[in-house]
């Protein structure tokens, strides 16, 4: 049995629809996923519904945009039950949408300002079928630029180390964890390669379920790092492909090329079973 419990769908900064991620799911061996959006989640139950009837598990799942002393930390919160439908959690869903469309805004005018990148508000919602997020400028500025490619966008322009970078949420690291407890959620760091240097250690601290050890983007002796951290503070450890299906993009991976199985898969399902309420 395996799981690939970190992917997108066009919920948020994916290229296909969730009937098609799940069905690419499926084709790849996937025994289990979890379709973790940035800070929404889709249709669930129809997610859930399909993949029954392909053979395939789908797990409620969310990838919430923190901040801790200013610098992103994404968090995964995969759902025990419904309550991804509880009224606070649709109107946090709402807010974020609103945010993000005015930080979109704001990269729109840094990219003029900084880097005389001319794209419209416009170009980029066109790109959105649900919340924006940077993918979607980036696509519109390679429309409108065509030197630039995927990869290019983020290392030069729209990164989080660039001039035209703007954080996408004010939510603290410690609200966005107790927000996922207070719903119900399996709570798991995402990605922990990815921490900026001088808060990594002081993110790694604090209290979650498990941590996302195997990663596509890890480097040489992190996953064993990772996880002996998570086995010795009693917390599980899973992995996911973070897939966009996005061309040129070498910052995800594909489904598949990252999962879990055996005890890893077994310890995460049986936390999910639990229930914390």
């Amino acid at each position: 049995m395996k799981a690939d419990l970190h992917m997108h769908t066009t919920y948020s900064d994916g290229r296909l629809d969730p009937k098609t991620v799940i069905k690419r799911a499926q084709q790849a061996g996937m025994d289990y996923i979890a379709i973790t959006d940035h800070d929404t989640v889709g249709d669930v139950d129809a997610m859930v519904e399909y993949g029954h009837q392909i053979g395939i598990e789908v797990i409620p799942g969310i990838e919430l945009s923190t901040l801790y002393q200013g610098k992103s930390v994404h968090v995964l919160g995969y759902f025990r039950d419904d309550s991804y439908h509880h009224p606070t959690m649709l109107a946090y869903y709402k807010d974020i949408k609103t945010k993000r469309e005015k930080r979109a805004k704001r990269i729109i005018a840094k990219l003029k300002d900084y880097h005389n990148i001319y794209i419209t508000y416009d170009e980029v919602y066109q790109n959105a079928q649900g919340i924006i997020a940077r993918p979607h400028i980036a696509k519109a500025i390679i429309d409108r630029y065509p030197d630039y490619n995927h990869d290019r966008v983020f290392d030069e322009l729209i990164g989080d180390h660039c001039k035209a970078y703007e954080p996408s949420v004010e939510l603290p690291l410690s609200d966005g964890i107790q927000l996922l407890r207070k719903f119900n959620c399996v709570v798991v760091l995402a990605h922990p390669t990815l921490l900026k240097p001088h808060i990594k250690e002081a993110v790694l601290t604090h209290d979650y379920d498990g941590l996302e050890a195997t990663y596509y983007r890890n480097k040489d002796g992190e996953e064993a790092f990772f996880t002996e951290l998570a086995t010795s503070r009693g917390m599980i450890i899973t992995g996911g492909s973070d897939f966009h299906g996005i061309k040129n993009d070498s910052k995800h991976g594909d489904i598949g090329d990252i999962y879990i199985e055996g005890d890893d898969l077994d310890a995460f399902l049986n936390l999910l079973k639990k229930s914390r309420l």
